[in-house]
């Protein structure tokens, strides 16, 4: 193990993607004066978007919203490809010289506080070089997100190794994979396999789409006309916090009609569904879940590509169970089989919390099960630490920006005071807690035990509502009688 001179910054950001960029962002325009860095294990920007390269990987929500507060979304289709938003995350990075902050190649892989210090020792590896070196930082702030870049999650499927054809994760999509003419199945209801479909099937043979058990899907249009009418009167300044606002109160109307009345909008999107496929079609088998929406994210498909498709008779979807692999194809348990000659697994994300970062706070290591997330942001017990969880239910970063600004109202408020570090501590060490994120994913079910808890009262509460959260993160106080402040040299009366 190699070490260099230790250098100390102000704030410590992991990762250079959508959360990181916007909470440099943040940081450069609140508190000039400190100093930060962002370290990023891959070897460019852009996180989630340069990562993924699988055909026509988009986001789902409008960009409007999940574009930042600061920076107009500038491009006619709302709904944009991954090659258009890391375009944007790059400008703006470039913009406000965010770019020449990022040290590429460089994992944290452990965090050690010091009370007596108030600092972090940080151990960073060159993914590149495997040389290990070590910063200091008064904050770190974890901007990974919350899945393992690493690998995507693929169950075990009996017989794989019976299959003579291709097998890929849309994680780690091939450059070189040509589908073109050949038949597809893609294994998977959710908003890859959905995006993959429609993309596949413009030159594949045919496409399947596996599912065992049935996804929410609504159309919804690729750009935004009452958006870009706007844009042509306004302007681009003028016109951007009005849609911004549109957009907000669109989805939070629809996700809390969904919340309050769950069978009436079942039966919407279930007629909305019916509409856009052929005449008979087996609506309740393969597009109504056993579950009520939003138990689960809703799939966006713009402009209705996937039921396009399945009109067209380029893709279909099968509902059924994998009985085993074959020489050609999957046997189902119902006794069909699909013939295949490229299999995508589209069966999620392996989760892992603020990248597998080994915490310790004064000598002890921090076991995140034990750990209750403060306003969304922070962890009970542990000092100077933040982080960054976007909404499952909404558009990512308008949770991101509040948890931005809250972050450097916080800091501002610990110069006005002379503290150097802030920690949260429940008053009641008994208080039941729940699950991280009240939400049905699989990738989120199966890895629960791992993360930290939420509690059953604001502040310990994750909270999944934009409108209460401005609340809580954009007008409240900072000050909190569970956020605990101290400094190395008592603060004089």
């Amino acid at each position: 193990m190699t070490t260099t001179g230790v250098e100390h910054l102000d704030v410590l950001i992991i990762g250079a993607g959508l959360s990181g960029i916007g909470a440099a962002y943040h940081l450069r325009r609140d508190h000039p004066q400190r100093s930060i860095a962002l370290l990023e294990a891959r070897g460019a920007t852009g996180g989630t978007w340069d990562l993924f390269r699988y055909p026509g990987v988009r986001s789902d929500s409008d960009l409007h919203t999940f574009g930042y507060e600061f920076k107009p979304w500038r491009d006619e289709q709302s709904i944009a490809g991954a090659d258009r938003i890391l375009a944007y995350l790059r400008e703006t990075a470039a913009e406000n010289g965010i770019d020449a902050l990022v040290r590429f190649s460089s994992k944290v892989v452990a965090a050690s506080w010091s009370s007596a210090q108030a600092r972090w020792t940080v151990d960073v590896e060159r993914t590149d070089t495997g040389e290990r070196t070590t910063l200091t930082c008064g904050w770190l702030f974890s901007a990974g997100g919350y899945y393992r870049y690493d690998e995507g999650y693929t169950p075990v499927f009996p017989g794989r190794e019976r299959f003579p054809g291709t097998v890929v994760h849309p994680q780690h999509w091939p450059e070189d994979l040509d589908t073109t003419g050949t038949r597809v199945v893609v294994i998977g209801s959710g908003a890859t396999a959905v995006t993959l479909v429609p993309a596949l099937a413009r030159t594949a043979a045919h496409v399947t789409m596996l599912q065992r058990t049935p996804s929410y899907v609504l159309p919804v249009p690729a750009e935004d006309a009452l958006a870009n009418r706007l844009r042509r009167l306004l302007g681009e300044e003028r016109a951007h916090p009005l849609i911004r606002r549109k957009n907000i109160a669109r989805s939070q109307f629809i996700w809390r009609f969904c919340q309050r009345h769950p069978e009436r909008a079942r039966a919407l999107i279930r007629w909305v569904n019916a509409k856009q496929l052929p005449a008979g079609y087996p609506v309740d088998e393969h597009f109504h879940p056993p579950y009520d929406p939003w138990d689960q994210r809703l799939c966006a498909v713009p402009d209705g590509d996937l039921f396009r498709s399945i009109r067209e008779g380029t893709a279909e979807v099968v509902t059924d169970r994998i009985a085993t692999f074959t020489e050609t194809g999957v046997l189902l348990e119902s006794g069909r089989e699909l013939p295949a000659d490229v299999v995508v697994t589209a069966t999620g994300l392996n989760v892992q919390a603020f990248g597998g970062i080994r915490l310790t706070v004064d000598g002890a290591g921090v076991r995140l099960p034990e750990t209750i997330a403060f306003k969304g942001m922070m962890l009970s017990g542990v000092p100077n630490f933040a982080y960054a969880i976007g909404y499952t239910n909404s558009s990512w970063t308008l949770k991101i920006g509040l948890l931005c600004e809250h972050f450097t109202r916080l800091l501002t408020h610990l110069d006005t005071h002379g503290y150097d570090s802030a920690r949260p501590v429940p008053r009641d060490p008994d208080m039941p807690t729940r699950p991280f994120l009240d939400f049905g994913a699989g990738y989120l079910k199966r890895s629960m035990d791992e993360l930290p808890r939420q509690g059953d009262r604001v502040p310990w509460l994750t909270s999944t509502n934009y409108r209460s959260d401005v609340q809580l993160l954009r007008a409240g106080s900072v000050a909190d009688p569970e956020l605990h402040f101290s400094a190395r040299v008592p603060v004089r009366a």
